[in-house]
């Protein structure tokens, strides 16, 4: 019998992806919204959602710290990353419910499957700059560059090892490139527990100008991790709040 543990207890920030219609449901998307304008996807990891989006004509822009590595080495990154998670995986699944998906072989599948369309598409990508080398919290693009900027399974997800100032200071940045809205998901951390510092944080970023709601979305894998943080920017007085 597995041991139970209050989180899922991996020693390292994932590299894998989701798919195109995982971020659908994660973020409450859809397509129309999708056209409105150029989309950032921050950090992207080996999702296949730009490669996805690429497909169906949509301007989807992806980053991440480890696009300075060649498509060989981010399959084997990927592949090694899953292997661990997955590993440490049944001792916390009690904190998981199968409403999305089917078991744990069906998760592992897609992640896959995300990794293949993503090494597909990178090589040719990087070199069109639809994939950029780039890390949170400094971001290579000017102001109001998207007008809608996805950022998951990072923030939250990671703040037993993230701090809250750096929490602040990229999604400032998120904003910062973004002229309507930013969206982030989940709210939980690895132990599928409510990030501690949502309050500070909504807070913070509220203004007379900049609009922060927390909205349901279509999906839940963790338990409880079926919110989104939705930022209105239309604004950028925020940057000099301190």
């Amino acid at each position: 019998m597995n041991k139970k543990s209050d989180s899922l207890d991996i020693d390292r920030i994932a590299f894998f992806g989701r798919t195109y219609a995982e971020y659908m449901s994660m973020f409450d998307l859809n397509e129309q919204l999708l056209r409105q304008g150029r989309v950032l996807d921050c950090p992207a990891g080996a999702s296949s959602f730009a490669a996805e989006a690429q497909q169906l004509g949509l301007d989807v822009t992806a980053c991440d710290i480890m696009y300075n590595h060649n498509a060989d080495e981010l399959i084997e990154k990927c592949k090694e990353d899953i292997q661990h998670v997955f590993e440490k995986f049944d001792e916390a699944e009690h904190l998981y419910v199968w409403k999305y998906y089917k078991n744990k072989d069906e998760v592992i599948a897609l992640r896959n499957k995300a990794l293949r369309l993503f090494a597909e598409d990178f090589p040719a990508g990087f070199k069109e700059k639809q994939y950029i080398d780039a890390e949170l919290p400094y971001l290579p693009f000017s102001d109001k560059t998207f007008s809608l900027v996805l950022s998951g399974n990072f923030l939250f997800l990671y703040g037993d090892r993230l701090d809250l100032d750096f929490h602040k200071t990229c999604i400032k940045e998120l904003i910062r490139v973004c002229s309507e809205e930013v969206r982030i998901f989940p709210l939980v951390g690895l132990d599928a527990k409510p990030y501690p510092y949502l309050n500070d944080t909504l807070s913070f970023l509220e203004t007379d100008d900049i609009k922060v709601e927390i909205v349901k979305v279509p999906f839940e894998f963790q338990k409880g991790a079926n919110q989104m943080m939705r930022v209105i920017c239309r604004s950028r007085t925020y940057l000099h709040k301190k």
